[in-house]
């Protein structure tokens, strides 16, 4: 059975609802390429700013956040698209905050919303992420939190980044890696 593309914001929500934790954070070959068919569509007009006027209401918002920020890591997994809509993406997750849209969800939801701020290569945005998942009150949101902060506190960057975007390790970046440091 092949899954229908998906063209509204509920059903961008109904889609990654069905597919479930089990799915949203783990490398799956079969679900990647599920995400490819049913999002791919709607996130490449969402990098190309054409799905703005979804951010006016909560769902929408929510929705345009998942085809930027996790439809990407999905369908280009191990390639530096997989990064390509993180900018964007955090910068509807302010606008979003702004507006008050998390606050209508459950906090297991609202993560969606914090996620950008946890995948940006950045020192404040990270601080920010660490605060909003801390607000959650789930503990093991506010820990991957903290890891994604400690890395980008100590290296700047994620070092498991590196080689996907061609981007030259310095040895404590390898040692990091080699020791157990998170993995793309």
């Amino acid at each position: 059975m092949t899954d229908t593309a998906a063209t509204t914001p509920n059903e961008v929500l109904k889609f990654w609802w069905d597919a479930g934790p089990a799915a949203w954070f783990r490398s799956d070959p079969e679900f990647d390429e599920r995400v490819r068919s049913v999002l791919g569509p709607l996130a490449a007009r969402a990098m190309a700013g054409e799905l703005s006027s979804w951010e006016e209401t909560p769902h929408g918002s929510l929705a345009l956040i998942l085809l930027l920020d996790q439809a990407p890591r999905n369908m280009h997994r191990r390639t530096p698209r997989a990064f390509e809509g993180d900018a964007l993406a955090l910068a509807a997750a302010r606008r979003a905050i702004e507006a008050g849209h998390p606050e209508v969800f459950p906090p297991g939801v609202r993560s969606f919303f914090y996620l950008p701020f946890e995948h940006a290569e950045d020192l404040e945005a990270q601080a920010r992420g660490v605060d909003l998942m801390r607000s959650l009150g789930e503990r093991e949101t506010v820990y991957w939190a903290l890891v994604h902060f400690e890395a980008i506190a100590r290296f700047g960057r994620f070092p498991h980044r590196n080689a996907i975007l061609g981007r030259t390790s310095t040895p404590e970046e390898e040692a990091w890696l080699a020791a157990g440091g998170f993995s793309a």
